[in-house]
């Protein structure tokens, strides 16, 4: 049984201020059964950790450089971000792909460095709105994984989390029916089933589209959608906690 995972990526929104509000809100409140994990800027990790210490919320990244260390300006390398005691780190998310031109093999270069620094990736992948209308969902959440498995072998992919992005669903105030987002989120699982079934049963499979209290319950029912990466709601401890409520 998957336990659900309710991470919220803040991006770049806050302030000290905010951040502390927002973090006590969400200790003071009941989570339920899921497990919780925040990604705040990364300016706030060292405060937003020290705040989760003796709590079970989790703490991430946004981001990861692919490089261990060097001359590399405004990135942030993985041993940097596990002394600020984070657990995980996102990667590949849709802005990052689509306004700073990430590719699918930088992608999986920051993957690779996650891992091997002891940081559980959360791996983005999704279809903008021209591809899902071109009938190519399939084909383009295929080659985002396959970036990934290819080099580093499907074992990799059980020491993640994957968080589906309907592209066309992000910020925009559509999301994609819970039939929609099903039918994708079993898509990866059967591609990663005939891999190695003990990787398709492991791995959480996030929804990452515009979830918030109203649909979440209804989105967190199907059977592949192990949880979810939020965004705008996560900005809010009382609809975080409610969506994690309804996990």
């Amino acid at each position: 049984m998957r336990t659900p995972l309710i991470a919220g990526n803040w991006k770049m929104n806050g302030s000290l201020h905010s951040v502390i509000e927002l973090v006590e809100g969400i200790k003071a409140g009941e989570a339920g059964k899921a497990r919780l994990a925040v990604c705040p800027p990364a300016v706030y990790l060292m405060k937003v950790g020290g705040m989760l210490d003796g709590t079970d919320i989790e703490l991430g990244a946004q981001n990861v450089c692919d490089r261990e260390t060097g001359a590399f300006t405004g990135e942030i390398s993985a041993s940097m971000l596990t002394e600020c005691g984070c657990q995980y780190a996102i990667v590949g998310h849709s802005e990052r792909r689509a306004l700073y031109q990430e590719s699918d093999e930088l992608v999986a270069r920051r993957f690779a460095m996650a891992v091997g620094s002891g940081l559980v990736p959360i791996l983005c992948i999704g279809e903008t709105l021209e591809q899902r209308e071109q009938g190519v969902t399939e084909e383009i959440v295929a080659r985002q994984l396959d970036a990934v498995i290819e080099p580093q072998g499907v074992s990799v992919i059980g020491h993640s989390v994957i968080a589906y992005e309907p592209v066309w669903a992000i910020g925009t105030g559509r999301v994609a029916t819970p039939e929609q987002a099903q039918a994708v989120h079993g898509f990866i699982r059967e591609k990663l089933s005939a891999l190695d079934t003990g990787v398709a049963d492991k791995v959480q499979i996030l929804y990452g589209g515009s979830m918030n209290p109203a649909n979440a319950g209804e989105l967190l029912s199907k059977p592949d959608i192990d949880g979810g990466l939020i965004g705008g709601a996560s900005l809010k401890a009382v609809d975080f906690l409610a969506i994690s409520q309804s996990a």
